[in-house]
C-alpha cells in the first residue's frame, strides 16, 4: 500500500523547487508544469521503491530531466519538419460575413448558441448534440429552431422603405 502522507509531505517538500527545475530546463512554464506534474504521477505510482530511494528527489530530479530531453527532442523534429516545410501562408482578415454572423451568435442565449454552433459548424445530428449536452433530443431541436428565428431576426437587414412603400 501506497503511504499517501508522506508522499503528500515528499511534494510539499519538493514541488516548488521541481517547478524552477522544469522552468529552467524546458524555458516554458507550461511545458515545466506538465513534466513536473507527470513525473510527480510517476513517482506516485511507484511510491513504495521511491519513497525507499537513498535520494527521492534526485529520483524525480532524474524523471523530470528525461521528461524534458523527451519533449525537447520532439519539438526539435516538429521545428525541423516546419523548416522543411516553410512558413505557413499568411492568413487573411474574416470576412465581413464571418464578421457579422460572429456577432449574431453572441447575441444567442448560450444554449441555443452552442446547439446552433455543433449543428452547424461540427454538422452533428440532434442525437449526438444532445447526447454531448445532456439535454433531450426535444430540446435540442426546439433550441435549433430558436437559434435559427433569433439568427434570421438578428440578421435581417433593417427594413428601409422603398420607392413603392411611399404614397
Amino acid at each position: 500500500m501506497r503511504d499517501a502522507n508522506g508522499f503528500d509531505e515528499f511534494y510539499r517538500d519538493t514541488s516548488a523547487r521541481m517547478l524552477r527545475y522544469g522552468y529552467a530546463l524546458t524555458g516554458d512554464l507550461a511545458e515545466a508544469q506538465d513534466v513536473v506534474q507527470e513525473a510527480y504521477t510517476r513517482a506516485w505510482r511507484r511510491w513504495a521503491r521511491v519513497s525507499g530511494h537513498p535520494a527521492p528527489e534526485a529520483w524525480l530530479r532524474l524523471t523530470v530531466a528525461r521528461l524534458s530531453t523527451d519533449r525537447w527532442r520532439r519539438l526539435s523534429g516538429w521545428r525541423a519538419a516546419v523548416r522543411r516545410a516553410g512558413p505557413p501562408e499568411p492568413v487573411g482578415p474574416p470576412s465581413e460575413d464571418a464578421v457579422v454572423v460572429t456577432a449574431a451568435l453572441r447575441r444567442l442565449p448560450a444554449p441555443l448558441r452552442q446547439a446552433v454552433a455543433l449543428h452547424y459548424l461540427f454538422d452533428l445530428p440532434v442525437a449526438d448534440i444532445a447526447a454531448e449536452t445532456g439535454a433531450p433530443v426535444g430540446t435540442v431541436t426546439s433550441r435549433l429552431h430558436r437559434g435559427r428565428t433569433e439568427l434570421a431576426a438578428i440578421l435581417a437587414p433593417a427594413r428601409t422603405p422603398e420607392v413603392h412603400d411611399v404614397e
